[in-house]
């Protein structure tokens, strides 16, 4: 297997993308590159599955778990973030393997990202005071006006992207249609990347789920969210909203039984990994899918038939 420019694998949670990333990592002399969302924040090492300590001394890892909960991370941070990650693995002579379920991530990383400005604390509140206030429905009727373009891509219900878009036109006057003409180039060419969209039967992704929460409670998850718990932060920070993370709080208050979260988030999971697909399906149509078994000789095929050059 000749060694890439960089190797790319996303798919569903549960899947098991991490684990053919550790042993593609260790055959190629490989650094294993955060791609997930909830994966940075420090504070949720068990919840969101991230590498355990083991995993990480095995191979270099970057990105996990280099955010604190009180922080809302974005893309275009994780972007300015993984072009550092990428350029000081290239200087070591090793090999990014890129690995995670945040769709978004990856088009940002393959296809370019527009460059937001950061947004004020005080528009970011104001936005939010308001879709609590007055409904999803009411701001995004507004976001329509304010920026039609955007609003036509985005579900009438979708509560963080529609307070996103809106954050961005109070703060910046813009519509985030327009920041995305005027982007930030992509860093990586996908024509000189392997690449894999990990696919899995239905059935056999919900066991994978069920029975990877049921490891996570018995690993300390409960523990885990109820010290993230007490610091009493913000319901609508993104770390606050990990999968399983609003069901244990619950349970922790009183509100309902353990088996009772425990059903919630894997039905949150389920939802979740079902959209990933359907996303992936839908945004990057050029990848090739292949179940876990399968993964690792379609990555092997291409790193064996392609000439794969260097990342811009």
């Amino acid at each position: 297997m000749r060694k890439p420019a960089a190797i790319l694998i996303a798919g569903p949670t549960a899947s098991g993308k991490s684990a053919l990333a550790l042993r593609l990592a260790e055959k190629l002399g490989g650094t294993i590159v955060n791609t997930d969302s909830m994966q940075v924040y420090r504070d949720l090492r068990i919840i969101t599955a991230r590498p355990s300590p083991a995993e990480e001394a095995r191979v270099p890892h970057r990105l996990y778990g280099h955010v604190d909960a009180a922080e809302n991370y974005s893309v275009g941070r994780w972007c300015r973030d993984v072009a550092e990650a990428l350029a000081e693995t290239m200087a070591q002579g090793r090999v990014p393997i890129l690995v995670g379920g945040t769709g978004l991530y990856f088009k940002a990383l393959t296809r370019g990202l527009a460059a937001v400005p950061p947004i004020p604390a005080e528009i970011r509140a104001q936005v939010r005071g308001r879709l609590q206030s007055e409904g999803v429905a009411q701001l995004y009727d507004e976001l329509a006006k304010r920026d039609p373009v955007t609003a036509q891509r985005l579900m009438p219900n979708d509560r963080s992207r529609i307070s996103r878009a809106m954050e961005v036109v109070l703060a910046t006057g813009r519509s985030l249609s327009d920041w995305h003409r005027d982007g930030q180039p992509a860093l990586i060419d996908p024509e000189r990347a392997a690449k894999v969209f990990i696919t899995c039967e239905r059935r056999q992704l919900v066991a994978r789920i069920e029975t990877r929460f049921a490891a996570m409670l018995k690993a300390g998850a409960l523990e885990e969210v109820g010290v993230l718990a007490a610091r009493r932060l913000d319901p609508m920070l993104p770390a606050m909203k990990a999968h399983g993370v609003p069901w244990l709080i619950r349970h922790l208050d009183g509100e309902i039984s353990l088996d009772e979260a425990a059903a919630g988030a894997v039905m949150d999971t389920r939802r979740y990994a079902k959209r990933q697909v359907t996303w992936f399906r839908n945004q990057m149509k050029d990848w090739p899918a292949a179940g876990p078994d399968e993964a690792p000789k379609a990555l092997e095929s291409q790193l064996a038939g392609s000439n794969l050059q260097n990342c811009r």
